[in-house]
């Protein structure tokens, strides 16, 4: 099996491909624009694996799309490639439409095109899977969960580019027949994450002695999924559900976002002592306009039906994550440079 990876360079990205990777029948192309967030040394050891190829590409770009559908004949697509970062939709929204909606319209009229031209049994096994968020789904309330029927209402440009492009993909599986199949995810955490979100933007500001910010009062409260267990489920999910079927993939895990940095200063006043205690650098500022009060996933079905849940308890998938962070300094120390940690993004609304 060979599988078109986009955005295999990003966080969630490269552990899909080493997920894939495990199975010595598996080949993978990873398809990437390389954005800020994407770290191609993340895959680096993959430079001399026969069944790994690299695409530097933009899913937008129609003509380069079609080129490497045909050229690599891939037997499904996995679709990660998106801008991801609530405050920066705030901030500049295009780019999140041109990515995340126009891109994905892109890559399934092009996955498409080349699907009608397979045989009918290549057809039948083909899938296009398109990964997607719990934050199409808007904000719950004290109580509740979110099923794979329920309505979407997305609240910031960032939910309602993903929604569009779920709807674009559940579009085209009605309309066409491309066996579209569908999953959301709660937040993802573990190594390799990107430093602009919650938990490594958090430890790496507390290693630094800068202040780790809480927008508002802290209480917002989010689902946590271990990234590995997030590449699992999305594997399981492209091999064996049905083309129209949707999934959710939660952590079962709850936290409020005050909760996360106490655990996450708690971790560093033992594994580094030499700057604790780190929570009298715990900062609320001013929340973001439109923050999601809660997120919850209810992960049921995939459990029903492919026996798959999250697999990382919380508070070792952190211990895992803060102690990562401490001994890959090389990995990040240039990436946190170059953030501007003097500037909020989500402030400047268009």
């Amino acid at each position: 099996m060979k599988v078109l990876v986009t955005g295999g360079s990003g966080f969630i990205g490269q552990a899909v491909i080493h997920q894939l990777l495990t199975d010595p029948k598996v080949h993978v192309v990873n398809l990437d624009k390389l954005t800020y967030a994407a770290v191609p040394g993340t895959l680096a050891e993959l430079s001399n694996e026969p069944r790994y190829r690299f695409e530097h590409a933009n899913i937008c770009d129609t003509k380069t799309v079609r080129r490497i559908l045909s050229e690599h004949s891939p037997h499904g697509v996995i679709h990660l490639a998106a801008e991801s970062h609530v405050d920066r939709s705030i901030d500049g929204p295009k780019t999140f439409v041109t990515t995340n909606i126009v891109g994905t319209f892109v890559l399934l009229n092009e996955t498409l095109r080349y699907w009608r031209k397979l045989s009918v049994s290549k057809q039948a096994v083909f899938r296009f899977h398109q990964v997607s968020t719990d934050e199409v789904y808007g904000s719950l309330g004290p109580d509740g969960q979110f099923q794979e029927d329920s309505c979407y209402k997305p609240n910031s440009p960032y939910a309602a580019s993903k929604a569009s492009a779920d709807h674009l993909a559940r579009a085209w599986y009605h309309t066409y027949g491309l066996p579209v199949i569908i999953s959301n995810a709660s937040n993802n955490y573990g190594p390799y994450q990107y430093p602009e979100k919650l938990i490594p933007r958090s430890i790496l500001s507390a290693l630094h002695d800068r202040p780790i910010e809480i927008y508002g009062d802290g209480h917002n409260v989010r689902d946590w999924l271990f990234v590995e267990d997030h590449a699992a489920a999305i594997k399981i999910i492209f091999e064996r559900a049905e083309p129209g079927e949707s999934y959710n993939v939660g952590g079962s895990t709850q936290h409020t976002n005050l909760e996360v940095v106490h655990k996450i200063c708690e971790s560093l006043d033992s594994l580094q002592p030499s700057g604790s205690p780190y929570d009298r650098l715990v900062t609320h500022v001013d929340d973001r306009p439109g923050h999601d009060f809660r997120y919850d996933l209810d992960s049921s079905r995939l459990k029903q039906k492919f026996g798959v849940e999250a697999a990382t308890d919380f508070s070792v998938g952190l211990q895992r994550t803060v102690t990562w962070y401490l001994d890959n300094e090389a990995w990040w120390s240039d990436i946190w440079k170059t953030i501007n940690a003097d500037r909020r993004l989500g402030r400047n609304p268009v």
